[in-house]
């Protein structure tokens, strides 16, 4: 049963979540159309996306680490993996002493597209951003940190939960 929100608090409280909800929901919007756009399933956007992080924070993806993140089966990993390949949106790599282990890179050419789509967000982002103190973004930062970390264990939570 829905209750009334009481405080002030609560009212701001349940706005924050609007706004979160809200806010998922436009960057799934433009994700797909960016999808749409280049003729991208909405897994091969999501297997992007996951490569795009992980090279960002200097840990390349596997196959096998990528299908891990986005819960796909091995044989649907390759054939995503495949199909950003011919399209120029990553590349395989061997970096490693171990010539078998393969790492996931973002293309180039799937670079360039990428930053045409999303550039004028960033430059959005950046005016929003500068509205704001050092101190306030660094509120927001430990936030929507605190937020992130609370919707990933829920997800792990339900992700190892067996349904039923």
């Amino acid at each position: 049963m829905y209750r009334k929100r009481e405080t002030e608090r609560d009212r701001l409280r349940e706005r924050i979540v609007e706004l979160l909800r809200a806010y998922s929901v436009e960057a799934q919007h433009v994700g797909h159309a960016f999808a749409a756009r280049h003729g991208l399933h909405p897994t091969d956007l999501q297997a992007l996306i996951a490569v795009m992080h992980a090279e960002g924070a200097g840990d390349p993806l596997t196959p096998g680490r990528l299908g891990e993140a986005l819960g796909l089966s091995s044989g649907a990993t390759t054939a995503a993996i495949d199909r950003l390949e011919r399209a120029g949106h990553l590349r395989r790599t061997r970096e490693s002493a171990d010539r078998r282990v393969i790492h996931l890179r973002y293309g180039e050419p799937g670079k360039a597209l990428a930053l045409e789509f999303f550039g004028p967000l960033g430059a959005r982002t950046d005016r929003v951003m500068a509205q704001f103190s050092d101190a306030d973004l660094g509120t927001v930062e430990r936030f929507l940190s605190g937020m992130y970390d609370s919707i990933a264990a829920h997800h792990q939570a339900v992700r190892d939960r067996p349904a039923g």
